[in-house]
Order: C-alpha cells, then structure tokens, then sequence
C-alpha cells in the first residue's frame, strides 16, 4: 500500500451514525427497522456504538428509549462522559433532519462497516502473502474464511413472500387474500387438532426431534396448512434452510412430484401440470420466509414485529431451529446454556406480546439413539431445561424405521407380520401439553415427498 492509501481513514459517514442514534431517541418505532441491520461495532465511532449499544439494551428489557433513558444507561455502565455526555446527545438529537429515514441511515453505517471489514481482511492476506508459507493453499483457505465470514456477517437479508420464490411457475398476480380473525391455528392433521385443540394464540410450541426424523417438514405442513386451510398470516425463519431450498420442498409436499426431479426439471407432462396448480394454491398463501442464517433474539423480535404491523396481523411464527440462534450479548453470559435460556424467555415473551402461537423446532440429544425403546424424553432436550419451562406445548417426533432394519424388527418381532414393519410410521409424542392432555399421535411420513399426513389420508397406490 502506499503511504497515502495507509493516512486515509477508512470509509465512514459520521453524520449517519449520529442520525441513526439519535433516531432511536425520538422514534419508538425507528428501532424495529434497524436493530435486524446493525451491530454496535458498526459503527466507527466507538462512541456511537456505545450509545447504539445502549438503545439496544434499553429496547430488549422493554423500557423507554430517549436521551434521559440512554444518558442512564451510559452512566451506569461508566461510558457517559466518555461519549460526550449529555450534551452530545442534546446535539445529535437537535441536528436529526428526520428520523423517517432511519433505515436508510442504518445502511450506510453498514455498508462502510462491510468496507473497513474488507480493508482489514485485505490487510490479513497481504500479510500472508508476504509471509509467504511453503502451503499456498494454506493461504487461499485462510483468505477465502476472512471473505467469507464478513460476507457471513453482512445482515441485509430480509422476509420473502412464498410468491416471489414461486413466480417462475405463475404469470398471474392472485388477488388479496381475505383477513379474518383466528383464535387457534390447526396443524392440519385430525388426530393433533384433536389432542392439541389447535395452536393457542400466546402459546409457545417446542417441537424436538434428532436430525433427518423431519422436523422441519412437519413444521413446514404445519405452517401450510394454516396458511391454505384457515387463510393464516405465517412467518417461517429458518437459519438452516434457504428460502428457495424451503419452497421447493413445499411445491414437492404440495404437488406430489420428488423434490429431486423438481430440481432437475424432469416432470412429465402431468406432473407439470401438478405442479403448475400447486404453485399457484402455495403463492395465495401469506407465507413469509426470512433466511437469515445468522439471527439474535433481538432481530427475529423486531422482524416479527414489523412484520405484524405490516400485515395488520400475524397468526402464527415458525423457527427453524432454536439452537441456531443467538442470545443478544452472549459474550457476556455465562455459558450456552444460559444463552439458551434467554431465547426461549425472549420467544416466549414474543408469543404474548404478539399474541401469536410460536413453533420454535429444537434438537435433541444423542441420548434418545443409547436408549430401548427410542421414546424422546423431555430430558432430552439440548442446552437448557428452560427450554422445558418456558414452553406451554413440548411435542417430539420419532421414527423407528430410523433406527431399525426391516430383517432386526421381524427378528424382534416374530409373533407379528412382515407387513406390520412402520415403514413411513411417524410418532407425534406429546409430552407436555400445559392447557390439556398429552398423549401419542401417529402420522403417515412420505419420505420421498418429506410430508407427514394423516393416516385416513393415505392412498396405497402411491409408492415412496
């Protein structure tokens, strides 16, 4: 570099910050635009971020945010006169033009942000490169991992409509969907409806399952079928799953064709047609997707919230999965556990605050695989028994095809029929069910089309 490139400061828009902050002082309603986009490192000046910090803490506990709150907050956590006091915030809050751009304030401190992000892993492989190690394929592992990890970090991804994902099987624009008030979602399968009495508003829903059972398939149905069937208002985050990824499965579950030959566009005729009629019910649905892999408790309440006010009502939020997410200021906690635990309190008090059922999927521990028979257990549950808590429904799914062989089951089994191996037989465990009764649900899983379905449903002819 040369010595001009290095006396320069990085990009930076200072008037940006001050805006951004001084937003959060005037606007109770600027921080759900800007909490999903901005860290306080964001910001250039440490000062800022501090005071960004603060309007952040002040918001997750609930409490009001404006200059007297935030200049509290900084005292108590000896940063006050460090940024500037109370006069700095006086000054930033008088210099605001309007706090109706906040969002636009927030992505210009991002977009420099992502810039020194790039100066500073540029900077990383110059010095590798004059290192110059016997590997160079050490080197390029090690660039592209900087590249990647600020490309990872960058959180402009936002809710997509299922019809956007779909549009290349549509050429029409379906009309408005029709808005009426639900007082419980169903799952759309019979014998859980029964059971369950559907999904209660304000409830928190944990739905625990090992890997490749099909959590987020049974999700997924769920989330469909209240969005088709009762003409539900659904938002689905998934950290795991791309939106596409998840909107394909969903046209295989709907249409009837693999999800493999979908991909590969190797639809017969009829299929197409299937297909075609498929995407255009799932684009009427208000399904709203949102893949960000890398989400806080903060960002997904503030998305869910704006996303509420835009619909004029949100019935029913889906999470996939829990322990994906991040505690806000977890490097302040103790312990996984403990950031767990925060989660699943924040989700909870979203579910009321939103009045909306939330289905957060969870992983189980290995523990269920060492046991006979392979029942989950509510102590299965990874990282924290708040998770257990704080839920008013906790549901498992299980397999047992998963984990034995047709020949081992007949050997276990003599007394009863080859024909009796549960091949395609998903058990629904509920095992806490805080407003009614628990008690076990069993479910048709097609694995080629990754749908679960009621068992009076079922059509012999259609091999999996």
């Amino acid at each position: 570099m040369t010595l001009a490139q290095l006396e320069r400061l990085p990009p930076h828009d200072t008037e940006a910050e001050e805006a951004v902050i001084a937003s959060l002082m005037v606007d109770s309603e600027a921080m759900l635009a800007v909490v999903g986009i901005l860290k306080p490192h964001d910001f250039f000046r440490e000062k800022n971020g501090w005071i960004y910090d603060a309007c952040v803490s002040l918001w997750n506990r609930d409490e009001v945010v404006n200059q007297i709150t935030v200049a509290h907050e900084l005292a108590t956590r000896d940063q006050l006169e460090e940024a500037g006091g109370q006069t700095y915030l006086s000054d930033v809050i008088r210099h605001l033009p309007t706090s109706l751009g906040v969002e636009f304030y927030a992505r210009i401190v991002k977009r420099d942000a992502t810039y020194r992000g790039l100066i500073h892993a540029a900077t990383g492989i110059l010095q590798m490169a004059y290192e110059a190690p016997a590997e160079i394929d050490t080197v390029f592992t090690r660039a592209e991992d900087l590249i990647q990890r600020l490309r990872g970090g960058e959180n402009f991804r936002d809710f997509v409509h299922i019809r956007q994902l779909l549009d290349a099987y549509l050429d029409q624009d379906p009309d408005e969907i029709e808005r009426i008030e639900l007082s419980a979602i169903r799952t759309g399968f019979s014998d859980l409806d029964t059971l369950l009495t559907g999904l209660k508003r304000s409830d928190l829903i944990i739905v625990g399952a090992r890997p490749s059972v099909g959590k987020s398939s049974f999700a997924l149905g769920i989330a469909r079928n209240a969005a088709v069937m009762q003409k539900a208002n659904v938002a689905v985050f998934s950290l795991e799953m791309s939106s596409e990824q998840l909107a394909i499965r969903l046209l295989s579950s709907e249409s009837g064709v693999d999800s493999s030959r979908l991909r590969l566009g190797q639809n017969t005729e009829i299929e197409e047609r299937r297909v075609v009629a498929a995407a255009a019910r799932l684009s009427e649905a208000n399904i709203w997707f949102d893949d960000s892999p890398t989400l806080s408790a903060a960002e997904l309440r503030a998305k869910a919230r704006r996303l509420a006010g835009e619909s004029k009502r949100l019935d029913l939020i889906v999470i996939d999965y829990l322990q994906l997410m991040q505690g806000e200021g977890s490097s302040g906690r103790e312990n996984r556990v403990q950031e767990i635990s925060y989660i699943s309190r924040t989700l909870k008090g979203l579910a009321r605050e939103l009045d909306v059922p939330i289905v957060a999927l969870a992983q189980l521990s290995r523990a269920i695989e060492n046991r006979h028979p392979r029942t989950p257990m509510l102590s299965d549950l990874r990282d924290s028994g708040s998770i257990e808590q704080d839920a008013d429904i906790v549901m498992f799914l299980s397999r047992e095809e998963m984990y034995t062989s047709p020949e081992q089951w007949a050997q276990q089994n003599p007394d009863l029929p080859e024909s009796a191996y549960p091949k395609g037989v998903a058990q629904v465990h509920v095992a806490k069910h805080r407003n009614g009764p628990t008690g076990i649900v069993e479910l048709r899983f097609r694995e080629r089309l990754a749908r679960f379905e009621d068992w009076v449903l079922r059509t012999d002819d259609i091999q999996d």
